[in-house]
This record gives C-alpha cells, sequence and structure tokens, in this order.
C-alpha cells in the first residue's frame, strides 16, 4: 500500500517555508479557502515575535488594562504606567489587529476595518465568510484542478516553484483530500522544465518515489540548479541568439508563492509569510 499525505502528519521543513515565505507578508485571504487562510494566518502569527501572546490576542481577546487610584479617582493606566509584561500584551493586541487587517483583499477590508479589537475583528471576518465558503465538492474540485495544472513558471527557481508547489499540497491536506505519495512525488518532477530532464532522471534512480517525500526531491535537486540554469542558457543561445540577449537584459519578474491562484503569476496586494499537512 502506498503512503498516503495525512492532515495529521507534519512536515517540519516545508511548514518553516510557509511560515518564512518570500517577502514576509501574511497570507491574503482567498474567499472560496477561508479555512486554509485561517490556518496559514494562525501559523503566521504564531512565527513572529511574541506570537502565542499574539494568537491569545486573537482568541481571547485583548489586555484589560489595569486602573489606578489618583486623588481618589480612579482611571484606567496610560501605556507608560503598564508593567513590561503589560506592554508587551498591549504592543501584542495592536500587532494582531494589524496582521489580520492587511490580510484581507479590499472588498473585505472596507467591510470590517472599523473593528480595533482583533477578536472582533476575526469573528467578524468569518462571519463574513460563512456564506461564501464552497462546498466540500466545489472546494476539492478546484483544488486537485489546482494540483492538476500546476507547472513550472518561466523565470522562477526551485526553490519558488518548491513553495508554490508546497503551499499547494498544504492547502490539500488542510480540506483532508488524500493522495498517494507517488503521485505527488511525480507531479513534483513532470512539472518542471526541459532544463531539469537529466535531474529527474537521476533523482527517480536514487530515490523511492513511493517512500520519498517531495521535500527530499527538492533538497537533492536544489544541488543541480546551476547545472540545470547552465543547460537552460545554451539552450536559448543556441535556438535563438538574438532573443538570448534580450532575456539577459530583462530582469525576471518576482513571483509570490502564496497566492491561491497556484499557476498565476500576477502579484495580489497583501501585507505582513506560511500548517500543513506532509506527504
Amino acid at each position: 500500500m502506498d503512503p498516503m499525505i495525512s492532515l495529521g502528519q507534519k512536515n517540519t521543513l516545508a511548514e518553516y517555508m510557509i511560515l518564512s515565505g518570500a517577502d514576509n507578508r501574511p497570507p491574503m485571504l482567498d474567499k472560496d479557502l477561508y479555512d486554509s487562510w485561517k490556518s496559514r494566518m494562525e501559523l503566521y502569527m504564531q512565527n513572529r515575535e511574541h506570537g502565542r501572546m499574539i494568537l491569545e490576542s486573537v482568541e481571547h481577546g485583548p489586555l484589560i488594562w489595569p486602573t489606578v487610584e489618583e486623588n481618589g479617582v480612579t482611571r484606567t493606566k496610560k501605556y507608560a504606567e503598564l508593567s513590561a509584561a503589560e506592554k508587551i500584551q498591549a504592543d501584542c493586541d495592536m500587532k494582531a489587529t494589524n496582521i489580520i487587517l492587511q490580510g484581507l483583499p479590499a472588498d473585505i477590508y472596507s467591510l470590517v476595518n472599523h473593528h480595533r479589537v482583533a477578536k472582533d475583528l476575526w469573528e467578524r471576518v468569518q462571519l463574513l465568510m460563512q456564506g461564501t465558503s464552497l462546498t466540500k465538492q466545489e472546494r476539492e474540485c478546484k483544488l486537485y484542478d489546482a494540483f492538476d495544472k500546476f507547472t513550472h513558471i518561466k523565470g522562477e527557481s526551485l526553490h519558488t516553484y518548491y513553495l508554490r508547489f508546497t503551499q499547494l499540497i498544504n492547502d490539500m491536506n488542510i480540506y483532508k483530500m488524500n493522495m498517494e505519495q507517488f503521485q505527488v512525488n511525480t507531479k513534483f518532477l513532470n512539472s518542471l522544465p526541459p532544463e531539469w530532464s537529466k535531474f529527474v532522471t537521476d533523482v527517480k534512480l536514487v530515490k523511492d518515489l513511493h517512500t520519498s517525500n517531495f521535500d527530499q526531491l527538492h533538497a537533492y535537486l536544489e544541488q543541480h540548479e546551476l547545472h540545470a540554469n547552465e543547460v537552460r542558457i545554451m539552450r536559448e543561445r543556441n535556438q535563438d541568439p538574438l532573443a538570448f540577449v534580450a532575456n539577459q537584459q530583462m530582469t525576471p519578474p518576482h513571483f509570490n508563492p502564496y497566492q491561491s491562484s497556484y499557476n498565476n503569476p500576477q502579484l495580489q496586494q497583501q501585507f505582513s509569510p506560511s500548517q500543513h499537512g506532509s506527504i
């Protein structure tokens, strides 16, 4: 029996990649995949400084500011009068609100930006998404389609390709979409461009695709990226010398590995990357 992708399992390397991200921004909400966004946002918050306190602010509410009696009158303490621990919590409350707001598309942001308490904001977004979430079948169809159409984007590095694939598999795991290990590994390798052909063949000879995971395949291929790039450059030079010169003068576009459309190179606007199940 081939190993299956399971939501209950965790892959430390791939999870770290999601959390670290390419541009240190929080994941942008995709209204069709709210549960996936929620999971990634929670991981993103935990990965910040004092992350546990930020997440607790979202889940349980902000610091209840202490009071002090002054000339017979009770008043709320000013920030400067808080203890060191209370100041950290107050800062985390503000960070929690900012993180959520900066992960929202403009249309949702405009409906909730009056909320200043992270817990209220989080719950309001959840309420808004209840009426827009896809059915389980629709969601699975969308992700299976993204898996089927997943391919390398011209100009992106192996690392960025790996991050996009990791995010796709993560989303499938969140929705408990089990897939055979061999199928996932084969897709990861066969979607690479022609310059990787020799190295893909080599990795298929040295790795068992039924038991290895695609993190291990990526680590093996990464050692040969320089040679793969040389093969690509030689091929471009031989095919069209003029086009080759023009391409060398252009700066490759920046790709965001966390966008919900896994094959769309256009960036979405988003702020300050992603738990994912492993294979």
